[in-house]
């Protein structure tokens, strides 16, 4: 069974469920893992590099409880900013409703991971057996090595790096994906060489196939994967039986 493990959906024309659900058809993808989408346009990426532009910084959880509730083939992270009061809490009521995991997103919050507000989600997410998914950006406290070590000082909590860390080949990321029991690579948007390179460096267990929709096609993000030299097995886990065992899916 095929699992896209990072989507992000949103009530927009290029970002809804419905679309997203049509393109999973379309690559022959049973599953996929979503969170909230639509706070930054990836239309237009430039405008908010630049400056031009400000983010929607309100993580559209709701919506992805409505598309849980149209498939059975999709499951859900709850999106918070670490630095808003009760944050934890919000995160925990999104768990408890039954999403799986927990999204941050410092190109939108600016936040810090080694900030003290980290410390009651990443308790969290252990205490609810949950993964924390982000990315890093090119700034102090949000780089590749920064959301090592928070992983390194909560060892009992899961972390996916999304897009297997920052630039073309990220070998800081496949390091700790190597020597950290409870960290993990995720596919989306990397290069071929990078994940041929992490699978052999840190292993297939460590590695996760996602397709970051809608910036890209699950279909085309696939593509990368089944091309590398490998055996069923290791691309098994890689395309869903990783994502499976962090999201505790079943059988």
């Amino acid at each position: 069974m095929i699992i896209d493990a990072h989507a992000h959906v949103s009530p927009t024309s290029y970002g809804s469920f419905e679309n997203y659900l049509a393109q999973l058809k379309q690559g022959d993808i049973q599953g996929g893992v979503v969170c909230p989408g639509g706070m930054l346009d990836v239309r237009k990426f430039n405008a908010y590099i630049s400056g031009k532009s400000k983010p929607d910084a309100i993580p559209k959880n709701d919506y992805v409880a409505e598309a849980l509730k149209e498939s059975p083939a999709l499951h859900g992270l709850v999106c918070v900013d670490p630095c808003e009061p009760g944050a934890a809490e919000v995160a925990e009521r999104y768990l408890t409703k039954g999403f799986r995991g927990l999204m941050l997103t410092p190109l939108v919050h600016k936040f810090s991971f080694c900030d003290d507000v980290m410390a009651p989600l990443a308790r969290l997410a252990g205490e609810r057996e949950a993964p924390i998914y982000s990315h890093v950006a090119f700034r102090p406290g949000a780089n590749t090595s920064d959301y090592v070590e928070l992983a390194r000082r909560f060892p009992r909590t899961n972390f996916i790096l999304e897009h297997m860390g920052a630039g073309h080949v990220d070998n800081d990321a496949s390091a700790a994906a190597a020597s950290l029991d409870n960290f993990f690579l995720e596919t989306s948007l990397s290069s071929y060489l990078q994940i041929l390179l992490s699978v052999q460096h840190a292993g297939a267990s460590k590695v996760i196939f996602g397709s970051e929709y809608p910036l890209s096609h699950p279909a085309a993000e696939l593509a990368k994967v089944l091309l590398l030299p490998i055996s069923e097995g290791e691309r098994d886990k890689i395309l869903g039986g990783n994502i499976r065992e962090l999201l505790h899916l079943g059988a």
